[in-house]
């Protein structure tokens, strides 16, 4: 009975997502009718149409690959969040917890300074992130007793210093051309993603969720404490060694692309556990489908609340921080009451 109300939530949020995907094409500046939005993809991917109207230059220029791109990172950075929360015991963490995103905001920063082109921007973002993942989990060791402890204070220090970084290179960035591109760019937004991007950061953020919920009952495990997790027989050192690497994979594709899109990590992987409870064969997925759903929404929002489109970064930090605040009063209140 338990699995089958998992099923029919389950089939809930897979409706909303298709929901939300099929609006993202129609809904914009320029509206698009949604059988006009199928006709130009089946002729282009059936029939190889190298048809030219402003119908398909939209639909395949912008939206085909702003769209794809919302669900992949959507669904990234929720479920990295969900694996670092699970990990580390932690509902107040979030995928930047190492320092991942700071270090992915310093090498496109440091790109842009340098006047590098788009393509090499975006790879040197994807591997400072990548550097800061082996820097932290690496220096994290020195901590015997508690490396949790030691992953999360390491963290800190590497977000410090990535962002101390960031802000020195806007400080002598020049102000005409550089400096609004790299604020724009730390805003976060879908508004400039390219076929390129996508299929740029297609595999690892692939690769990155498929074993992600390849290590949901191991999760579990770890939900109940490192000594419990050694006594059932799981090797620790290995497990937290891939869910780390491939969360912060997960966190550093986004980042590279989109910029730095904050609060979907923290608040997503919370309405997960607050529809399933706090079992991560279910909330790991949930959190996927959340995400995704839910950046899908905020960008098809993002572009019709102004002439000028707002950064998605700018919507999700105003919605996500009063949602986290009435979860905290939420819990606060159960916590008393218990």
């Amino acid at each position: 009975m338990v699995f089958k109300n998992y099923r029919f939530k389950f089939f809930v949020l897979t409706l909303l997502f298709i929901l939300s995907f099929i609006f993202s094409f129609s809904i914009g500046r320029y509206p698009v009718k949604f059988l006009d939005v199928v006709s130009v993809i089946v002729k282009k991917i059936f029939y190889s149409s190298n048809e030219i109207s402003t119908n398909s230059t939209i639909i395949l220029n912008i939206r085909v690959p702003r769209v794809l791109c919302a669900v992949l990172v959507g669904a990234g950075l929720s479920t990295s969040g969900a694996l670092f929360q699970g990990l580390l015991k932690n509902p107040m963490v979030s995928p930047n917890i190492l320092g991942t995103t700071q270090a992915s905001a310093f090498g496109a920063a440091l790109g842009i300074l340098l006047g590098f082109n788009f393509f090499t921007i975006t790879f040197l973002s994807f591997s400072f992130g990548i550097i800061s993942i082996f820097l932290a989990y690496s220096t994290s060791k020195i901590f015997k007793a508690d490396r949790i402890l030691g992953l999360i204070l390491i963290g800190i220090v590497i977000s410090s210093l990535f962002s101390a970084s960031t802000s020195f290179i806007k400080l002598v960035a020049d102000t005409e051309n550089q400096l609004p591109s790299i604020t724009y760019w730390l805003m976060g937004s879908l508004s400039c993603v390219k076929m390129i991007d996508f299929k740029f950061i297609f595999f690892p953020i692939l690769i990155g969720l498929i074993v992600s919920n390849l290590y949901k009952y191991e999760i579990n495990i770890f939900t109940m404490g490192e000594d419990e997790a050694k006594t059932l027989g799981l090797n620790t050192e290995k497990v937290r060694f891939i869910i780390i690497f491939f969360a912060s994979l997960i966190t550093a594709s986004c980042v590279c692309v989109t910029g730095v899109i904050g609060w979907i990590g923290l608040i997503i992987p919370h309405f997960a556990r607050l529809i399933f409870g706090d079992d991560y064969r279910f909330v790991i997925p949930a959190s996927g489908l959340l995400g995704a759903t839910f950046l899908l929404v905020v960008d098809i929002f993002c572009r019709n609340i102004t002439t000028s489109e707002v950064p998605v970064g700018i919507v999700t930090s105003f919605v996500g921080a009063p949602i986290f605040l009435y979860l905290i009063y939420k819990k606060g209140r159960n916590y008393d009451r218990g």
